[in-house]
């Protein structure tokens, strides 16, 4: 039996997993915890909950992004970190995939709020763990997303609430339906990391890296003033 350590720490909720089996053990973060001081101890607490300890882990899945640049280090380095000292693979996971996971079966267009007026998304189709890739993940205002021509769409992901009013008129005729609660957590992290270690796929710990998708994390001032924004 696969047995996976999840990290997910790419929003502000963040959680940790450990999947043996098909049902996640896991451990949220109190809201407004701040991720570096919760993590490993969560990790270990998690293990030791389980009756385990790192040597009875298959492999580390974190959360590769996209999201918060500061958030995807964090467990990334992690992850590394752990693997490394205990000679595991590592499975970068997309947050947006996981989300998908978490809105299917069927067709999932993931929208999740990247700030700066903008927007990380990507489209999948799910069936069970099985996920295919329609639109690969990209970064752009909510204004320039273009909603799909037909079909029916389980819509997932803050940008909804965050951007409803651009979003969800656009959106309306091809929705099956609109979940913008939905957010990455380490359970569909840990299975989307089953997964891909029983592919082999998992990678060597050096190799691991998080999917920035966008690669600024401020606006210039000409910038916010042309969205709207203060000097």
């Amino acid at each position: 039996m696969t047995v996976i350590l999840a990290i997910e720490t790419s929003a502000e909720a963040g959680s940790v997993a450990l999947l043996r089996g098909d049902t996640p053990l896991e451990r949220n973060a109190p809201a407004g915890t701040p991720h570096s001081g919760w993590v490993l101890p969560a990790i270990y607490a998690l293990l030791a909950e389980a009756g385990t300890g790192l040597a009875g882990v298959d492999a580390i899945a974190f959360g590769a992004g996209p999201g918060s640049f500061t958030g995807l280090r964090l467990a990334c380095g992690i992850a590394q970190g752990l693997a490394l000292g205990a000679d595991l693979p590592v499975v970068a996971a997309c947050s947006l995939e996981a989300i998908a996971l978490a809105a299917g079966p069927g067709d999932v267009w993931v929208g999740i709020d990247a700030r700066m007026r903008e927007m990380y998304f990507a489209a999948y189709a799910v069936d069970a763990d099985e996920v295919r890739t329609l639109i690969e993940p990209a970064c752009a205002a909510p204004e320039l997303v273009q909603a799909p021509e037909s079909g029916r769409w389980n819509m997932a992901g803050s940008a909804f609430q965050t951007y409803a009013e651009l979003l969800v008129p656009r959106f309306a005729p091809v929705t099956a339906t609109m979940r913008p609660e939905l957010a990455a957590t380490a359970g569909w992290i840990a299975r989307i990391g089953a997964r891909e270690f029983s592919s082999g796929r998992a990678v060597d710990p050096a190799l691991a890296a998080p999917l920035y998708v966008r690669d600024k994390v401020a606006l210039t001032t000409a910038e916010r003033l042309a969205r709207g924004g203060r000097a």
